[in-house]
């Protein structure tokens, strides 16, 4: 927190600073009294031979410790009264920082961060305000009461106890920046190491898939690393802590032990050489103990939190500006030809393995006799299901929710395995194969793509044995349709982060690193959700046109079906196939789902076209449409 910051946040709280300021004078009397009753209670009283002026004295100091007990109960309610403010305010800030983000993205985050301020970072500050206050006044009340005391005894114990004290504060404060670059460094090691948690785990699915734990756990230890390597760096330097301690707190009574016989006989009374050790040993070194601690360890967290929660700009006043429709950088070029029609080389093949020109005369894909369910007792999500995708086929699959798609993709991936049946890619059945063979026959994109942080072309080559040259990079891209995206992150040498990125913008990069690898089964799980139909639509063809390549589609909308060489219908227990027209004919639920599909998937400009949303004049309207704007901006 900048220091502007600080003063204009007590500024708007001065009445708890003056409640504050207020009780703390019972606990500075405490400090005052416990020295300086004891020295008074030794000279006038015990050595004088006078017993009960001693007791008197002794009693004082012990209701100025009844008095700063009261005073410390009421100083902590001044601190609450001034920390709960400034944790609400941060409250708002965050949320409205987290939202503002997620409106400008036109999309909802995974917030993994946003939870790590939220809840964590949050708490953090408040507590560390709070006790930053208290650790300040309770030394400044102790240093006062001290200081008023050494006075009253012998002015000549302040040069003594104060020399020391100074020496400490000043190397204390010198350490107090590179105590906050390593707080800083902690906590981004931190939300670093929470990122990419989330990252890894939302993207398991893919990672299993694709045969490449070994990197993504490599990755996620390296996070790990990180913030260890941070945390030791930091305690590294809070040893300074101890060096101030032993400056501040433990010379001055050695000092005064070594000059004693000195103090004496140049007006000290050993009252007043006791009651300056009782300054320094019962209230300053516990103080400035505290002290050191408080403003080391709560003051540098303190500062580092609140500059990180607010990385970001406040989200500005007045209605928030309208997102943009989700085109996931897919551009159609101004001649009307979808990204996928673009010039670009194929990805690149690997060298047939023996015996695979043998397989590609045998199915891409197939199913025999397949019969799986999610536990033992339950029934079946798919029951004796025979499916077979030559090779360079595309198949859509569709079917109502929970009619065994994703389950269907699953098996194909042999990431499940069939209670009955036999499932195979390429002639090869997948039981029993490892995630690196299963990753060389096929690979699978799921609704929820992975993307990490590190460079585009890291990202891109995720699949592939060795990299790519740029060029290979860029024209993948562009034949998927995200060519836009990969220039506007600075080309394959740029940075990824995926929580800056749109749903659809990972799944274009998601679909273009498959795209690049060498399997030539593509199992598209709901991959392109999240992208318009045009860009849907390019997406699809640039698989469909792989040289050598099979595309198995779990559509979720009927134009995916349209493009298809076949489809297959999901029903339950039902399972029906062939081309969309003839299960036009024969299959009342794609009848129904192509029905219930035609009026979302409609895009004014789709490539096969359909029309996005209801308006006067499109297909199926029977006049009862009326357009409150212009579907096209002119």
């Amino acid at each position: 927190m900048r220091d502007h910051a600080v003063f204009r946040y007590l500024r708007r709280n001065r009445r708890p600073l003056a409640v504050l300021a207020a009780w703390g004078l019972l606990p500075a009397a405490q400090t005052f009294l416990l020295g300086y009753g004891l020295a008074r209670a030794l000279d006038d009283g015990f050595l004088a031979g006078r017993t009960g002026v001693g007791l008197a004295w002794l009693a004082a100091a012990g209701g100025g410790v009844l008095a700063g007990a009261f005073g410390t109960t009421r100083v902590h309610r001044a601190v609450g009264a001034l920390a709960e403010p400034l944790r609400d305010g941060l409250v708002r800030e965050v949320v409205a920082r987290g939202l503002h983000r997620a409106v400008r993205a036109g999309r909802p985050e995974s917030g993994t961060a946003d939870v790590s301020r939220l809840t964590h970072q949050v708490e953090i500050a408040r507590d560390s305000f709070a006790g930053l206050v208290l650790v300040l006044q309770m030394f400044v009340c102790t240093l006062a009461g001290s200081l008023a005391g050494l006075a009253s005894l012998a002015p000549v114990l302040l040069p003594v106890v104060l020399g020391p004290l100074l020496l400490a504060l000043a190397l204390f404060a010198w350490s107090l920046r590179p105590l906050a670059r390593r707080q800083r460094a902690v906590l981004v090691a931190d939300e670093a190491l929470a990122d990419a948690f989330g990252e890894t785990a939302g993207g398991l699915r893919d990672i299993t898939a694709a045969g490449v734990r070994g990197r993504a756990e490599a990755a996620v230890g390296a996070r790990v690393d990180a913030e260890l390597a941070a945390a030791l760096a930091l305690g590294r330097w809070g040893a300074v802590r101890v060096v101030a301690l032993g400056l501040g707190g433990q010379l001055p009574i050695l000092l005064l032990l070594f000059l004693g016989p000195w103090l004496l006989r140049n007006g000290v009374t050993p009252g007043g050489l006791l009651g300056a050790l009782t300054f320094v040993t019962q209230a300053l070194l516990p103080a400035l103990q505290a002290l050191l601690g408080g403003v080391g360890s709560a003051g540098t967290r303190l500062a580092v939190v609140i500059a990180r929660l607010r990385t970001d700009p406040l989200p500005p006043q007045g209605p928030p500006a309208e997102p943009a429709r989700e085109r996931a950088g897919a551009a159609v070029e101004p001649s009307g030809a979808a990204p996928a029609e673009r010039a670009g080389p194929a990805p690149a093949r690997e060298a047939p393995a023996p015996g695979a020109r043998a397989a590609r005369r045998r199915p891409a894909v197939e199913l025999r006799g397949v019969t799986f369910a999610y536990g033992g007792r339950a029934e079946p999500v798919l029951d004796g299901l025979d499916l077979a995708v030559p090779p360079g086929g595309h198949l859509a699959v569709v079917g109502p929710s929970g009619a065994g798609k994703s389950t269907l993709a699953a098996l194909a991936a042999g990431l499940l395995a069939p209670r009955a049946g036999r499932v195979a890619l390429c002639g090869r059945p997948v039981a029993g194969r490892t995630a690196a063979e299963l990753a060389a026959l096929r690979v699978l994109i799921p609704q929820e793509a992975y993307v990490f942080r590190g460079s585009v072309a890291d990202n891109l080559s995720y699949l592939r044995a060795a990299p790519l040259p740029a060029a290979a990079l860029t024209a993948a891209a562009e034949a998927v349709g995200a060519g836009d995206l990969v220039d506007r992150l600075g080309g394959p040498a740029g940075q990824v982060d995926p929580a800056a990125l749109s749903a659809g913008e990972r799944q274009l990069l998601a679909l273009t690193r498959a795209f690049l690898s060498p399997a030539p089964v593509a199992l598209l799980d709901e991959a392109t959700c999240h992208l318009d139909p045009a860009a849907e639509a390019g997406a699809e063809r640039a698989f469909a046109a792989r040289p050598g390549g099979t595309l198995v589609v779990i559509a979720h909308r009927i134009s995916s079906a349209r493009r298809a060489d076949r489809v297959l219908v999901l029903d339950g227990a039902e399972a029906h196939s062939g081309t969309p027209s003839e299960l036009l004919g024969r299959s009342a639920l794609f009848r129904d789902l192509a029905a219930g599909w035609s009026d979302p998937s409609r895009a004014p400009g789709d490539a096969d076209g359909v029309d996005a949303v209801a308006g006067p004049g499109l297909a199926d309207d029977g006049g009862q449409v009326v357009a409150h704007r212009a579907l096209r901006e002119p």
